[in-house]
């Protein structure tokens, strides 16, 4: 199933609102989707109990998911993508690890020298992982807290333009956000009436989504190799019995590290 990551490491650049929302369309057209929770703060996780609470009858369910190592949770059946809000600050081995994980990263850029500087760096930091570098894992920007007809998002497309970084769209600040938020909804649970503006700077980054998704190569199933048994040949006396060599340290301790293994639908085979 796909797995869209919202990475940015400043904070207060508008992941949670991107990974919610984005969630939200997603069920807002019949599709079961889980909201996984990289950060330790569990941002999405009140919003989810909040939603709970709502009548929504005309959308798909939200499932969330908080990822801890000491309890590797499965999705439930009928679960089609997954959309992963990640940390502040992430870097190195955890940065690498979500990349391993995803299809597409959506990095989430508010318009100031700050934002622009610490997403440069992720991005740089990604193109050097051999899956993105590769286009197996695609990476793309969005403005966030920015009018379209504003200077800013010209500004923000050329700042993305000299990354060889594709920008997607932008998401404008406004009330119905923070408003739908605090009761657990979305714009795409809100009447069209209200929410007709924003909802449609939303159709550019759902096109270039769907195209990235439909462009990821599909994971190599391996099968098991058929083993036909035969007889077993008399034992040999104990001093002329070939020497077994010890099994490798990779097989040995593998056992020690089994609680580190992702759960199984964000695992990939590269």
């Amino acid at each position: 199933m796909p797995v869209i990551a919202i990475v940015n490491r400043k904070g207060g650049s508008g992941k949670s609102t991107l990974a919610t929302h984005l969630a939200a369309r997603y069920a807002s057209r019949g599709v079961p989707v889980m909201l996984g929770d990289v950060d330790r703060q569990q941002s999405t996780q009140p919003w989810l109990r909040a939603r709970a609470a709502q009548d929504l009858p005309g959308s798909a369910p939200i499932v969330g998911w908080a990822v801890d190592p000491r309890r590797v949770m499965r999705p439930p059946a009928g679960v089609s993508h997954v959309v992963l809000d990640t940390p502040g600050g992430i870097h190195g081995f955890d940065l690498a690890r979500v990349a391993a994980f995803a299809d597409v990263i959506l990095m989430p850029v508010c318009h100031s020298a700050f934002d622009r500087e610490s997403a440069a760096a992720c991005h740089a930091e990604l193109m050097a992982l051999p899956r993105v570098a590769s286009g197996r894992c695609k990476v793309a920007a969005i403005g966030m807290r920015i009018d379209a007809r504003t200077k800013a998002a010209e500004s923000l497309r050329a700042w993305a333009d000299g990354l060889k970084l594709p920008f997607v769209g932008v998401v404008r600040e406004t009330q119905g956000y923070v408003r739908g938020i605090e009761r657990g909804l979305t714009l795409f649970d809100l009447p069209a009436s209200q929410t007709a503006a924003d909802v449609a700077e939303w159709k550019a980054i759902g096109d270039w989504l769907e195209a990235a998704l439909r462009a990821v190569p599909k994971p190599i199933v391996r099968r098991n190799p058929v083993v036909v048994r035969t007889a077993a040949p008399a034992a040999a006396p104990r001093e002329d019995r070939p020497k077994v060599a010890s099994r490798p340290a990779r097989a040995r301790f593998s056992g020690l590290f089994a609680w580190l293994a992702a759960p199984r639908f964000l695992q990939r085979h590269s």
